[in-house]
């Protein structure tokens, strides 16, 4: 099988939005939003800064469990013939499974995970980040069934893939169908956002969201007959 391997899209500016706690204080719905969850040290952060082509939009820390809200980024594509590309929104979701969050915040992130996942109308594509060391944890699964109730789009990418050899990673693209069984849902993805390895593929997945430009986007590779 031959790879013809995307390209991942200019990033021509990509800024800040806002930070929230809760949902009444979301701003208001603007472009297609790219919700990306995963566990706290899952490499979100790395991993956004990656996507967005930029060191530092996004903080980065030892210290797991610093996004305490959601944090929104407006990202502007480079297009063709000197257009302007597809303009989106990442969103930065809580990392969840970090012990030393109080229950009342513990909730308080639930509610409005809930209310955003459920309400939020410009919402195109769930990314669930899941550590490729860990692999798929009773959480995770517990994210994607729920998120399955809401008929959400979801991708799975397995983070940190730069740790693990070749045979490791052979092995996790079969991992989410043993976890979950009959669920019609695409391959999960392997990335790095330390290397870049996998990011033109999230970025293929990502395009193919947006409402209005999801049909122009080539699938990432095409495989011989």
């Amino acid at each position: 099988m031959s790879r013809q391997i995307a390209t991942s899209p200019e990033v021509r500016s990509a800024t800040f939005v806002a930070e929230t706690r809760t949902f009444a204080s979301l701003p208001p719905a603007g472009p297609p939003e790219i919700a990306i969850a995963g566990r706290s040290n899952v490499g979100k952060s790395t991993l956004l800064n990656r996507l967005a082509a930029r060191h530092s939009l996004a903080r980065t820390s030892k210290t797991p469990g610093r996004t305490r809200g959601i944090i929104f980024y407006d990202l502007q594509l480079g297009g063709t013939a000197g257009r302007p590309g597809p303009f989106l929104r990442l969103a930065d979701l809580p990392g969840y499974g970090y012990a030393r969050v109080s229950q009342t915040e513990r909730q308080s992130w639930q509610q409005l995970l809930e209310g955003y996942a459920e309400r939020r109308p410009t919402l195109a594509l769930f990314v669930v980040l899941v550590d490729a060391r860990r692999g798929m944890e009773a959480e995770v699964v517990q994210l994607l069934d729920w998120l399955g109730t809401l008929s959400m789009p979801v991708r799975v990418a397995y983070t940190k893939v730069d740790k693990l050899t070749a045979s490791q990673r052979g092995l996790l693209r079969d991992s989410l169908r043993a976890m979950l069984p009959g669920r019609a849902m695409a391959p999960p993805l392997l990335v790095s956002g330390q290397t870049g390895d996998g990011l033109p593929d999230l970025w293929a997945a990502i395009l193919r969201s947006l409402p209005s430009h999801g049909a122009d986007v080539p699938p990432p590779f095409a495989a011989d007959p």
